[in-house]
Parts: structure tokens; C-alpha cells; sequence
């Protein structure tokens, strides 16, 4: 289905973006997102495409379920809840640290050997919490706190040092990025630092959708089938509560979603269908409705994205629009809104 050879690295320039998004006011359009987008069809041709789909971008935490899939065939013995946190950009809640301790227990570490960077937790809710009951911020709250303990008890389990995991030049990363350029297909055009700490790899928005179809349709019981069924199994451990990613998981029957600050988000089906969407301001308002329509697009039933479009834009309290996807790539009008 998907060829596995490598090709070289995508080009680094300034991405030809295109409008992806309207921002809809009582019928006038108060603003434009711009982006890009790719379709794939369940053999990985691309059905559609809209802006820069091959110019290098960084993928940010949408690259986690490649990251994960790498440690798993690195050795991880991690599976169900577990797995999934190590996918994960989670929401701080109690369970995502119960989970992150967890696997430092395995690894026989302490919090004191994460490297990741001091945070507040993701969620506003639980945020508010901490700073209510004066919690500082804590490397076990970071959204990738739990990806870093996979790191780590990876890292245990193969003899490799743990000083130094973060380093691209650490066997880790080193193994990581093996699996990156497999899965993706072609060669990391760049690496650089990600919010966390940890590396960053720069490949295309194709070259994404293709990685996450492959772990979606890979046989069963191999580390990329494992971290599928654990993302798509324990959703809100990938997220949290009340995380629109999450809440298309479930949605959708066999959907694999991944989000990515700065407005990226991935999703695939088992048999290879793929989105991937890149809004070029990173604006989270549009990330959502694009990657619902790129869906459909992708044959998913729109009857079950409705809960997707987007947030209404409120005037006075009152719903007066929306941000609706381009007509390019949602060409169905939607009245109470255009």
C-alpha cells in the first residue's frame, strides 16, 4: 500500500500557503487563515491538496505517535493507558501525572531525572487550580511529561545514558529520527529544539499524513498497530478531558487524531485514509474546522463532524458567525453562518 523507500528532504523555504479558513461576521468576512492542507486516499495518493503540502514545516506535537511507535520498536513494553501518555500533549489532570509516575516507576527514576521544561498544566481548569493553591510549576505537569518518561525508561531498558537524552546525537534521538525518515518517507530536512526540549524534526505536511497512515494501517501487534489502538483506546490520555482531538476519536470509528500547537492536526483511518492540515498563523480556532472538512473530504460522514465546525463567533453574547473552511475545500454552504 505505501512504498517504504526514503526520498530526500523537503525544501526549506517560505511555504505558498492559501486561504483555508474564513472568519464569517453577519455575512461579511471579517478575516482570513491561511494554511494548508492534504487529503489521502486509502492507497496514499493524494486526493486533495490545498497550498504548500511539501515545503518543510515543523510538525511540533503531532509527531508524537511517530516518536512513540520509534521507542516501541526500540524496546518500551508499554501498552493501553500507558502508550498512549506516551503519544500524548496532555492536559496536566491528575491522571496523566498518576501515569507519568508510573512510568518513571517502571524505569526505576524519580521526576528529578525529566529534562522537560517546568510548566502549569495545559488545562485552564486544572491551571487555575494550581495557581489557586499556590502549585508552581513542575516538569511532571509539562504536556510531555509523559512522552520524556518513555524517553527515559527507553533509554534505561537499552543501556544508553540518560544524561543527554534530549541530545540529537543521543542514540534516542538517533533511533527516533531512523523511524521519522521511514515513516515519513523522506529525509528530516531540519532539527531544531521543540517547546519541551526535546528535538524537533522538520519534514513536509505530506510527509505527516503519510506517517500517520502508516501507523494506522500497519498489522496487528506492531509497535505502530500498538500505538494506534492505545491512542484510539485511551483518547483522553493522548489529550484530556473535554480535548476536541479526543472527542473525534470517538466520533469517528477507528480514527487516529493527533493535534500540534501552532495550528497543526493529523488524523488517520485504518485503511489509510489521511488528513493533515498546517494553518500558517497557528490560530486553534481554524485548526479544528479545517481538519472536520478535510475529513469529509476523506469520506468521512459529515453527519458526524457537525460537532466540529467550529465555535460560533459571538457579537453581544450572540452567535453573529463563525470561521467556516475556504470554499475550496468545503464547498457546501452553510447558511446560518455564510
Amino acid at each position: 500500500m505505501f512504498s517504504s523507500s526514503v526520498a530526500g528532504a523537503p525544501q526549506i523555504r517560505e511555504p505558498l500557503h492559501a486561504p483555508v479558513a474564513h472568519l464569517i461576521r453577519d455575512g461579511v468576512v471579517e478575516g482570513i487563515h491561511y494554511g494548508s492542507v492534504v487529503v489521502l486516499g486509502a492507497g496514499g495518493k493524494v486526493d486533495f491538496q490545498l497550498g504548500d503540502i511539501e515545503a518543510a514545516f515543523y510538525p511540533r506535537s503531532a509527531l508524537k505517535p511517530v516518536q512513540a511507535v520509534a521507542m516501541v520498536r526500540a524496546g518500551l513494553p508499554l501498552d493501553g493507558e500507558l502508550l498512549s501518555l506516551t503519544a500524548a500533549s496532555h492536559s496536566g489532570e491528575e491522571r496523566h501525572l498518576a501515569g507519568t509516575r508510573r512510568i518513571l516507576e517502571l524505569a526505576g527514576l524519580t521526576e528529578d531525572h525529566l529534562r522537560n521544561v517546568p510548566d502549569m498544566p495545559f488545562d485552564p481548569v486544572v491551571r487555575d487550580t494550581w495557581v489557586r493553591e499556590g502549585r508552581p510549576p513542575s516538569r511532571l505537569a509539562q504536556n510531555c511529561s509523559g512522552k520524556h518518561a518513555a524517553m527515559l525508561y527507553t533509554c534505561v531498558l537499552n543501556d544508553w545514558p540518560l544524561e543527554g537524552y534530549l541530545d540529537p546525537a543521543h542514540p534516542l534521538q538517533q533511533a527516533i529520527a531512523e523511524i521519522v525518515e521511514d515513516l515519513t518517507g523522506q529525509r528530516i530536512a531540519r532539527v531544531t529544539v521543540d517547546g519541551c526540549g526535546a528535538p524537533l524534526f522538520s519534514v513536509s505536511l505530506h510527509g505527516l499524513a503519510r506517517a500517520t497512515a502508516r501507523v494506522t494501517t500497519a498489522a496487528p501487534g506492531t509497535p505502530e498497530a500498538r500505538v494506534a489502538d492505545a491512542m484510539r483506546s485511551h483518547a483522553e490520555m493522548a489529550s484530556g478531558s473535554g480535548r476536541d482531538v479526543a472527542a473525534l476519536m470517538r466520533a469517528v470509528p477507528g480514527l487516529l487524531a493527533k493535534d500540534g500547537f501552532e495550528g497543526v492536526e493529523v488524523a488517520a483511518l485504518p485503511d489509510g485514509r489521511a488528513v493533515a492540515v498546517k494553518i500558517a498563523d497557528g490560530a486553534n480556532r481554524a485548526r479544528i474546522p479545517v481538519a472536520a472538512a478535510a475529513l469529509a473530504r476523506a469520506g468521512v460522514d459529515p453527519a458526524v463532524l457537525t460537532e466540529f465546525r467550529g465555535e460560533a463567533l459571538l457579537g453581544g453574547g450572540q452567535p453573529v458567525g463563525c470561521v467556516r473552511p475556504a470554499r475550496s475545500l468545503d464547498p457546501v454552504v452553510v447558511p446560518a453562518c455564510a
